[in-house]
């Protein structure tokens, strides 16, 4: 290999490349779609007849697939095997972010997890087939912790749910 086309290999990704969507295999195609339409608030776009299934938000053609096409009925992954770990969604603002947490609690959906990593405040479930979900909203980067040379200093801290909860109670206040 040549010195140029090791370069070209080593170079960075472009900036602007983010994840389209993901699809996940199922058990139970319903049961699925009830999951994230009902409880996580994405919209259906399409479905295909009782094997796949198309979700997204804002419009788009799909954030989520879920498909039965390997899956139908089969068991959730075990403990120590490899896949997925979590998938993430991104809300965008804090009070998005406790507008879900509430509605996890209310459907009495039990959390993994819940924290604070300096970049970000992230909430930690399992969907219905066991596959990992972490919903979070990013701090502005101008509040991310930095070590002293300048380099990002991430953190795992407890996340303080009344806390988050609070900022809806704040928007009751205020409009009332």
């Amino acid at each position: 290999m040549s010195d140029a086309q090791r370069m070209k290999r080593n170079q960075p990704v472009h900036p602007q490349v983010r994840v389209g969507h993901i699809h996940l295999k199922v058990a139970d195609l319903d049961r699925a779609v009830a999951f994230y339409r009902d409880l996580l608030g994405f919209q259906l776009t399409q479905r295909i007849g009782t094997s796949a299934a198309f979700l997204s938000a804002g419009g788009y053609h799909h954030h989520i697939g879920l498909n039965t096409w390997e899956s139908l009925g089969g068991p959730e992954p075990g403990a120590g095997m490899t896949g997925l770990y979590h998938v993430a969604f991104l809300y965008p603002t804090r009070r998005s972010l406790a507008t879900a947490l509430q509605r996890l609690l209310e459907a009495g959906i039990q959390l993994e997890g819940a924290a604070d990593h300096g970049v970000s405040e992230a909430l930690y479930l399992r969907d219905p087939d066991g596959n990992g979900i972490e919903l979070y909203r990013d701090r502005p980067e101008t509040e991310w912790p930095h070590e002293s040379d300048g380099s990002l200093a991430m953190y795992t801290r407890p996340l303080n749910l009344a806390a988050l909860l609070a900022v809806l109670e704040d928007d009751q206040h205020s409009t009332s």
